[in-house]
């Protein structure tokens, strides 16, 4: 049995992101089409049994799949206790529990801004890995982020990034930032990110 498809660095890592890129599945395994007995067409050559019929196969990783593996093993949302909630189709959500570890301020226990910008880039460039249009990594070009209020103390914080425009080597992303008062935000942010091209094996 294959090991799953690992992500892997870009080779380069501009600020922010960092030059990531998630691979895609080599060789992943085909499914099968039980009710008609054909191969899905995204795969045509799957593997079958001696009797001709389809072999059972999992399902190969989507995109998204790909992109929430590589966000939840990147060691610095490790640190900071990251969890991807939801991603796919160029949009994502990822969130992080209070630590006073992380705390900017001691006398008012506010998580400091650095924390927060960390996730609003990472779900930024989970945003872009998960977009249709993008075929393989991406890095922060330029990162805005606009500080509305403290995020509460005590409080998870959540972000979300939406990839509304891409182009051939230019991804375009919003995020915002909120705690448990989602109608008023803690942060908002604009973004640019590469669209890196997957490199010829």
């Amino acid at each position: 049995m294959r090991e799953p498809p690992r992500a892997v660095a870009s080779g380069h890592a501009p600020a922010g992101f960092g030059g990531w890129s998630a691979s895609a599945p080599p060789g992943g395994r085909p499914r099968a089409e039980a009710a008609t007995g054909r191969l899905s067409p995204l795969h045509p050559s799957a593997p079958r049994a001696d009797n001709g019929a389809m072999t059972d196969a999992p399902a190969p990783l989507t995109k998204a799949d790909l992109a929430r593996r590589f966000i939840e093993a990147i060691p610095h949302s490790r640190a900071l206790g990251m969890r991807v909630t939801g991603i796919g189709d160029g949009v994502a959500a990822i969130e992080m529990d209070y630590d006073p570890r992380f705390v900017g301020d001691p006398q008012t226990g506010v998580i400091h801004g650095g924390a927060v910008s960390a996730l609003m880039d990472t779900c930024g460039g989970a945003a872009v890995m998960s977009h249709p249009q993008a075929p393989a990594g991406t890095a922060t070009i330029d990162l805005r982020i606009d500080y509305m209020r403290p995020a509460t103390p005590g409080q998870r914080i959540r972000a979300q990034a939406t990839c509304y425009h891409i182009t051939r080597t230019v991804a375009f992303v919003r995020a915002t930032a909120t705690d448990d008062d989602e109608a008023r935000p803690v942060a908002t942010a604009t973004g640019a990110f590469t669209v890196e091209q997957a490199l010829a094996p």
